[in-house]
């Protein structure tokens, strides 16, 4: 029976072939490496006492130790529950207490911080920090660990979503679900072992699935802990990579750079964008410049991105205006539009609605939230997104905005990635965050966040611009300027904390 981590079997057989280059220690580690450390971890954590189905949270910044980490724990049947290194107290006491970890792996910090929890959580047995003795004790047990034996249904991960409303949920990920994205990623890609990835993805996030799926294929993945633009410009020169991840904010970055720059991404042959929309003002002056195909993907932590989800490919567009859509479904995907307030019903073609996904990558629900998974989880094994979007008349997706996120002013619909679109066009904005804040009289109001240049504009001006190119209903009631906009490792944008901050009560 199916064990996600089986791959690294197949690739130990080609032992001198890289599996990763971790450029920050100018280290590097071959796919036998992989699978001796993988295999050592694995059985010391079962020496501990980790059984199958047990949770084990992890707690460490993008490293090797934290891909380690995940195959460990699926090989021995385990079930990973990863966060992100820059969580706060009160959000690493609610992952490891709603999962009911019985270990942590961190960090030295990050075990300081897991002491002073650790009494709030009668399950946690064991805290493990790398570069210690008990990390080093895993990887010094006996090599040779043969995978679990394990059903596809078998839970392997909890990942928490960003908690845009109320607590966090943990998706419900199955060792079926990530033998299916892995190959739905492959697909997309077109992945072999000549490939080098460029992965900058937080590890605690989904989109490790990128560089996860670039080893099933058994290429190269270079380890890029945080981003940074020069870095990663020398980076993917330096290793020639083929593959690189990416997302809108990175794609705005590489095209203010100086000229030369083309050359040191020559052999780059696909660029990952999600996370975010890929407006024209971003892709076009990219596309034209590098001539670097975009694969803009679209999925959820619910679906590990295309696992279940969707991503437009060069063979779909004749021309580059196509990159207004995130693409046809992938693999054995399917999507569709249902009535945001009635699931059952199927607006037509070119209508919005709420963006349904079916496949084998979708989870089994959200970990002990059975009202949650209900009202989402559909009997019939549709996963209602949150995503508010349309199909055209070939079966592209579009995607309008979260429906979350929608803003509800006095019964008119707005959607904050549309006014977003419009703010960034403006020469003095360089990003921009658009969120409902509540008002006595109007129900809610939108709101700009805006970062600008030097240049001098005001939020008078900034609202006077969107007025020629939004209706009245839409146009910011009020407009911030602030030195940044919150994003999870620069990428994700958290308008749950831009809500926090600027809003207050009564009108505005």
């Amino acid at each position: 029976m199916p064990n996600c981590t089986t791959f690294l079997d197949a690739n130990a057989h080609n032992p001198a072939k890289p599996a990763l280059i971790i450029p920050s220690r100018d280290e590097s580690c071959t796919y036998s490496e992989l699978l001796d450390r993988v295999s050592r971890a694995g059985r010391g954590l079962a020496d501990l006492g980790i059984g199958r189905g047990e949770r084990v949270c992890i707690y460490l910044e993008s490293s090797p130790e934290y891909l380690i980490a995940y195959l460990a724990l699926w090989r021995i049947g385990a079930v990973a529950v990863p966060t992100n290194r820059v969580y706060r107290e009160d959000e690493v006491l609610y992952a490891v207490r709603d999962a009911g970890a019985a270990a942590v792996i961190t960090d030295a910090e990050g075990a300081t911080l897991v002491g002073r929890i650790r009494e709030r959580v009668p399950a946690l047995r064991h805290v493990i920090a790398v570069g210690t003795e008990a990390w080093a004790g895993l990887l010094s047990a006996p090599a040779g660990l043969r995978a679990a034996d394990c059903r596809f249904d078998d839970l392997c991960q909890i990942q928490y979503t960003s908690g845009t409303t109320g607590k966090p949920k943990g998706a419900m990920l199955t060792h079926g679900n990530w033998i299916a994205a892995m190959d739905a990623e492959r697909d997309v890609l077109r992945i072999t072992p000549d490939d080098v990835y460029l992965g900058i993805y937080p590890m605690g996030h989904v989109g490790i699935s990128w560089g996860i799926s670039t080893l099933r294929a058994g290429g190269t993945y270079v380890v890029m802990e945080r981003f940074d633009l020069d870095r990663y410009i020398d980076l993917t020169h330096r290793y020639r990579a083929t593959i690189m991840a990416g997302m809108p904010p990175v794609i705005h970055s590489l095209i203010q750079t100086p000229p030369g720059t083309e050359a040191a991404l020559a052999t780059a042959r696909a660029m990952i964008s999600g996370g975010g929309p890929l407006v024209p003002g971003i892709w076009k002056p990219f596309h034209e410049r590098f001539r670097i195909p975009i694969v803009n993907a679209y999925g959820l932590s619910e679906t590990i991105v295309v696992g279940t989800g969707t991503a437009i490919r060069p063979e779909h567009y004749a021309t580059a205006d196509e990159f207004l859509s995130v693409g046809t479904p992938v693999g054995f995907s399917e999507v569709k539009i249902v009535d945001a307030d009635d699931p059952g019903r199927e607006p037509g073609t070119g209508e919005d609605g709420e963006i349904a996904l079916r496949g084998p990558a979708v989870a089994s629900g959200y970990w002990q939230m059975p009202e949650e998974t209900r009202a989402v989880f559909l009997p019939d094994g549709w996963f209602l997104t949150g995503d508010i979007g349309h199909l055209d008349e070939d079966g592209m997706l579009y995607i309008t905005d979260r429906k979350k996120d929608m803003i509800v002013m006095s019964g008119w619909k707005v959607y904050p990635t549309e006014v977003e679109n419009v703010l960034v066009q403006h020469p003095d904005v360089l990003d921009a965050a658009v969120f409902g804040c509540p008002d006595e009289r109007r129900g809610e109001i939108p709101v700009a966040v805006v970062v600008l240049s030097s240049r001098g504009a005001t939020p008078d001006d900034i609202i006077s611009f969107t007025r020629n190119h939004l209706a009245g209903y839409k146009i910011p009631r009020r407009v911030i300027v602030a030195g940044e906009i919150p994003r999870v490792n620069g990428w994700k944008l958290l308008r749950m904390r831009l809500r926090e901050e600027y809003c207050t009560s009564g009108s505005v």
